[in-house]
């Protein structure tokens, strides 16, 4: 490298988004995806003793996929090359390829390719990389917003070891906006630029878990945004939502906003209104909140409020809370939206909710004796014990139902869950007269 190559190299490098110069250089400035390099995981593991194999990295745009290759760059004896697949084809490959059998050979070196958008790449481009991954030639580094399984060879695949990357928690992309505005060498730090905390936060849940958008709407900010007569230049919440152009939601994820809002979601479920439901949900979702407390919330609703009267809003809110886990956003609000308006609109009882609220003060009242002929008798002297003798199978009576008394006799005749009018329950009311009628 020349005196020129090497000027216009330091200027690409300054002149690069704030995204590019703020990738990690090291494991420990990696923030997020410790599923797969915490400590003593086997990518960590890997790179740190510099054995990597071949990986593909898998994950949606912004976390961190082309950011582990670059670390592991700068951690490697090896030699790194670095392609990517929407510009560059089996020419390219070829030249890597010679030139590691060169290096092999002379110096005893390894030569890890990173191959960014593998899946670009169609199948007679990955097959010509299987024998030199077969023997060692290259190590293969793969990474695609798409699913591997899907998208790139069997062969590649079954020599290859798939590491997913999740989103970026809201607090690991809080952290990196703050390590950029302060950082004076790579960052944003030399233009004496300070963000207030509520514009952290927007830019963290706005970003959907991807560093690189929240990254962008900060640099724009510094940017763009006129000092003010401090001679600071203040990223404020009106700043960073004009920055990305997003309107901004107020919605204090730890303050009222919070519970006002959630509360107005679940009293709108209660109260059979899906279009308030709907309307509280949206607002959350703009703001930002996490899709997993509004899903355990919806779960709530649906067997404290709904209960036995429609006894499949507890099912479809439960299928709900694991579809989101596995699907994540923007499609997870389509769900959440169906099992809040399912619940809403759900005839109501909190029958059940009464009935164990009522038992629990019972058991804490007083001590209570299980009738002998319901206690265990599966093992050995138990009869001896009187345990088990004379329980009546209900199956031997008409009905399916036998009279015996299953609650302890110091309780009398206690009525613990009294069913309503409303939707099933209707139905369980008039079984449980049915069968204890003479």
């Amino acid at each position: 490298m020349d005196l020129f190559e090497y000027a216009a190299r330091k200027e690409k490098e300054s002149s690069a988004p704030l995204a590019s110069r703020m990738r990690p250089r090291t494991l420990e400035e990696v923030v997020g995806q410790q599923h797969i390099i915490g400590k003593g995981r086997m990518l960590e593991r890997a790179i740190r003793a510099d054995q990597l194999s071949s990986v593909i990295f898998y994950g949606p745009p912004g976390t961190g996929k082309t950011t582990l290759a670059q670390v592991i760059a700068h951690t490697t004896s090896a030699v790194f090359c670095q392609i990517n697949a929407t510009s560059s084809g089996k020419k390219e490959m070829e030249e890597v390829v010679a030139k590691a059998k060169e290096t092999l050979g002379m110096y005893a070196k390894r030569t890890i390719l990173f191959i960014d958008e593998i899946h670009r790449f169609n199948k007679a481009q990955q097959d010509y990389l299987l024998p030199f991954v077969e023997d060692g030639t290259i190590v293969l580094i793969g990474a695609t917003t798409e699913n591997p399984y899907f998208e790139v060879n069997g062969a590649l695949l079954s020599r290859s070891v798939i590491f997913e990357l999740k989103k970026l928690e809201r607090e690991d992309i809080a952290r990196l906006l703050r390590r950029a505005i302060a950082d004076k060498e790579r960052g944003m730090g030399s233009f004496d630029a300070v963000i207030d905390e509520d514009a952290v936060s927007f830019l963290a849940d706005t970003s959907g878990g991807d560093a690189r958008s929240a990254l962008n709407g900060l640099e724009l900010g510094v940017l763009t945004t006129p000092r003010s007569d401090d001679g600071l230049i203040h990223i404020t919440l009106d700043v960073a939502a004009e920055c990305i152009q997003k309107r901004v939601t107020r919605y204090d994820r730890n303050g009222d906003q919070h519970y006002d809002t959630i509360s107005a979601f679940i009293k709108s479920m209660r109260g059979s209104d899906p279009d308030a439901a709907v309307f509280y949900l949206a607002r959350m979702l703009e703001a930002g909140e996490d899709i997993r407390f509004i899903a355990r919330r919806i779960m709530i609703c649906a067997s404290e409020d709904v209960g036995m009267a429609n006894p499949q809003a507890l099912v479809v809110a439960v299928s709900a809370a694991q579809a989101v886990e596995r699907i994540g956003l923007p499609e997870s609000q389509l769900i959440l939206a169906h099992a809040a308006v399912c619940v809403a609109v759900s005839p109501k009882s909190n029958s059940c909710t009464e009935a164990i609220f009522a038992a629990k003060k019972a058991v804490q009242s007083n001590q209570y004796t299980i009738p002998p002929y319901l206690q265990d008798a599966h093992y050995e002297g138990s009869t001896r014990l009187g345990r088990g003798i004379g329980y009546e199978y209900a199956h031997d009576f008409p009905k399916h139902f036998s009279r015996q008394r299953y609650l302890p006799v110091e309780l009398g005749d206690v009525r613990f869950y009294e069913p309503s009018e409303n939707g099933y329950e209707k139905e369980v009311r008039s079984y449980l007269d049915w069968i204890h009628e003479d």
